[in-house]
């Protein structure tokens, strides 16, 4: 019997005797890890702002959703994604974005 247990966006099999299985990283988890950069940069706020209120968003803000965008792609395109593929060393820095 496998029991899967969800920890900090990697699943974790427990087999019978105790070990754990970690699994591989796939696509879906890229495009989570994708998403919620996106969430902390404040990119879904300011679009949504633009278009109900019309004020527009930061050219540096776009330009960040563009990278992590390209950044997913890239890592999707991996023969084998790495284990630390969240890590911040293949995504582009939030440092120069200002939010409206």
């Amino acid at each position: 019997m496998k029991l899967r247990v969800i920890e900090g966006g990697l699943s974790i099999a427990k087999e019978r005797d105790g070990s754990l299985n970690r699994r591989r990283p796939d696509h879906e988890d890229v495009r989570r890890e994708a998403e919620r950069r996106l969430d902390a940069s404040g990119y879904h706020r300011s679009r949504v702002k633009e278009f109900a209120v019309g004020v527009p968003m930061p050219a540096s803000l776009r330009y960040l959703a563009m990278q992590i965008e390209f950044a997913a792609e890239a890592i999707c395109r991996l023969d084998r994604i790495p284990a630390d593929f969240d890590s911040d060393l293949y995504w582009p820095k939030l440092d120069n974005v200002t939010t409206a």
